[in-house]
């Protein structure tokens, strides 16, 4: 056996593999790359598995917002935008507010495989995000979560435009929409009940944060498309 293209006894490339003695020989070039690509690979499991028909990460865009594919390089932005405590005060992850908490929470966002990022469009700043995902228990279910927005944009417009945007992307491919919120989640209950949804069932799903309880919401394109219709302003 060769190191450094000196010979090593057999005897000691086994103390080698073990620590004793001898430092562990260095992997080839070639192994050291496929070891890579392995890390790299994995790093890019997804949580959620989409209908093949579906896509997940469209760039979408109103007259108020832009929406586009959340990607590596938008954690700084996204992360400022999500810096304000009273943005996650109602939230199970109440702590999320802080970079280091933050910085794992992104890792979240990207391997779902649906997240968007939303930019306010006249001011192009970095407001929040949402995602496409689906039901562990139910997977053709399409379901939209993972939403946060800035204080600043609370009680406006914001919202409709935004589940405008998801909503109608996503009835192109299913009649229902379900939304899984927090049991203690009160002001995001209420707001997901003010676009038409209603309580499905409750369930103790893994959402990427680990199995517990949520309220499932259910909101189908005729209701949201009545809802429309009516001119419905509180939404």
């Amino acid at each position: 056996l060769m190191r450094n293209g000196q010979s090593i006894r057999r005897q000691d490339w086994r103390r080698c593999c073990r620590g004793e003695g001898h430092k562990a020989p260095l992997l080839a070039p070639a192994v050291r790359g496929a070891n890579a690509r392995l890390k790299v690979q994995r790093k890019k499991i997804l949580m959620f598995q989409f209908p093949n028909d579906f896509d997940p990460q469209p760039s979408l865009e109103n007259d108020l917002l832009v929406l586009c594919p959340l990607a590596r390089a938008d954690i700084d932005e996204l992360a400022m935008a999500a810096s304000d405590p009273a943005i996650w005060a109602g939230h199970p992850a109440r702590n999320r507010y802080q970079r280091d908490i933050f910085d794992g929470y992104f890792t979240v966002l990207l391997n779902i495989g649906g997240a968007l990022l939303v930019r306010d469009r006249a001011t192009e700043d970095v407001i929040g995000c949402s995602a496409f995902y689906t039901d562990p228990s139910a997977p053709s279910r399409l379901s939209i979560g993972f939403t946060f927005l800035t204080c600043s944009h609370w009680g406006g417009s914001t919202n409709k435009a935004l589940k405008s945007l998801m909503l109608d992307h996503l009835y192109k491919h299913n009649s229902e929409a379900w939304f899984h919120i927090g049991i203690h989640n009160m002001r995001s209950q209420a707001a997901t009940m003010k676009l038409g949804a209603l309580l499905a069932h409750e369930a103790d799903l893994d959402l990427g944060g680990g199995p517990q309880s949520w309220r499932c919401y259910c909101l189908t394109r005729e209701s949201w498309k009545a809802r429309l219709l009516n001119g419905d302003t509180k939404i």
